[in-house]
């Protein structure tokens, strides 16, 4: 078995790491704060070919590997968690579904400007009352000659004030339940599609998450993606392989806060000695660390079984759900290490603790995971 990258994942994360440091940090503070969309740098990340990793070149992406789109997704959030989300949701929730679902008209017009990041998707399942239980999807789209007709509103939808096309889920027969969700593609500008404020939230501010409201929207036969009725089959498989990059996007957080949190232990002093010399010191850093290569591997098989054609809804499940674990553990830690200094917006760690904690909810909060693993072994 073979652990090291090959010299393109290596030349992809030094490029990507390169990156963050150079662009990213600098307005990392100052976006947390804001809540501003980093339009600029997301434009630049678009001209490195990181909005359509996943996408082939044929679509106008670049190509690469799952592994590849994970190592990209972890450089990003070791630097800021909001970087690192609004490229996931384009690669993972809107380009994919498209790419494996998607007729080739729909791929032409819809796939091939959001692979280049000449615009950007988003993806609307989440309701005020269908979180988890995906099924419970109260938006209906009902047929009217040649189109359907979308009403409802959808709630917490990532880059939903940046997107120009939504991957969106509604009702087409609300009797079957799992089984009458269909899913469209929705462009931003019809009529009748109202994207709300952005959401206040704890972390990930820069992601202008907002709410979608539809009224009577007229959406052409032709803008079903898959079949109708096996949107929720559409959902779930796109979940599957979304959990990679919100693995990815922990295992940069955790790596974050190992970072800083090594750096600042062996600088600060206190009794007499720097705080990296004191034992209890040494075991938080230890288990951080441990906790961190854990994640990584996890998160890696589950892109290497993605890339292998494999099965990887257990590994991307469990990638994500240890992850995420691990991401909120080494950030609670690192304040900690750090003291009152931890607490203050002043230092990344501060962040890092806020925005830990999105990783453990959304694509399927780490209960779900648990379902999904449970059910993997044949136990539902």
């Amino acid at each position: 078995m073979d652990f090291e990258h090959s010299e393109q994942q290596q030349l992809i994360r030094a490029m990507v790491r390169e990156f963050a440091q150079r662009e990213v940090a600098p307005i990392a503070k100052a976006i947390d704060k804001s809540g501003e969309f980093p339009l600029a740098t997301v434009k630049k990340m678009a001209q490195l070919g990181l909005l359509g990793m996943v996408v082939p070149p044929e679509y106008g992406g670049s190509g690469t590997d799952t592994v590849s789109y994970a190592i990209a997704i972890e450089e990003l959030s070791r630097i800021c968690a909001s970087h690192g989300v609004i490229v996931s949701v384009n690669n993972s929730l809107a380009c994919w579904p498209i790419l494996h679902y998607g007729t080739e008209e729909q791929k032409q017009r819809y796939l091939v400007p959001m692979a280049k990041g000449e615009e950007l998707g988003a993806y609307a399942l989440t309701e005020p009352a269908a979180g988890s239980d995906a099924a419970k999807q109260k938006a209906t789209a009902v047929l009217d000659g040649d189109s359907w007709l979308l009403n409802g509103n959808k709630i917490f939808i990532t880059c939903g004030g940046a997107a120009q096309t939504y991957v969106l889920f509604a009702m087409t027969e609300p009797a079957k339940r799992y089984k009458g969700i269909t899913a469209f593609i929705v462009p931003r500008d019809v009529d009748g599609l109202t994207v709300g404020t952005e959401e206040e939230k704890m972390g990930i501010r820069a992601t202008a998450t907002t709410e979608i409201f539809l009224s009577n929207v007229r959406i052409p036969k032709e803008n079903v993606l898959g079949e109708v009725g096996q949107g929720f089959k559409v959902a779930m498989n796109t979940l599957n392989g979304g959990r990679i990059g919100i693995a990815a996007q922990a295992l940069g957080i955790a790596q974050g806060c190992l970072d800083e949190a090594v750096a600042y232990a062996k600088v600060r002093e206190a009794f007499g000695k720097t705080l990296g010399q004191m034992q209890a010191i040494q075991w938080m850093l230890a288990d951080i660390a441990t906790d961190v290569e854990v994640s990584r591997l996890l998160t890696y098989r589950a892109a290497w079984h993605e890339d292998t054609g494999a099965d990887y809804i257990m590994s991307s499940a469990m990638a994500k759900l240890f992850a995420a674990e691990a991401c909120v553990t080494a950030a609670r830690k690192a304040v900690q290490i750090y003291g009152g200094y931890g607490y203050s917006k002043d230092y990344p760690v501060e962040r890092f603790y806020r925005d830990s904690k999105i990783t453990e909810i959304y694509e399927g909060t780490n209960e779900i995971q648990r379902v999904v693993i449970a059910g993997q072994l044949g136990l539902r």
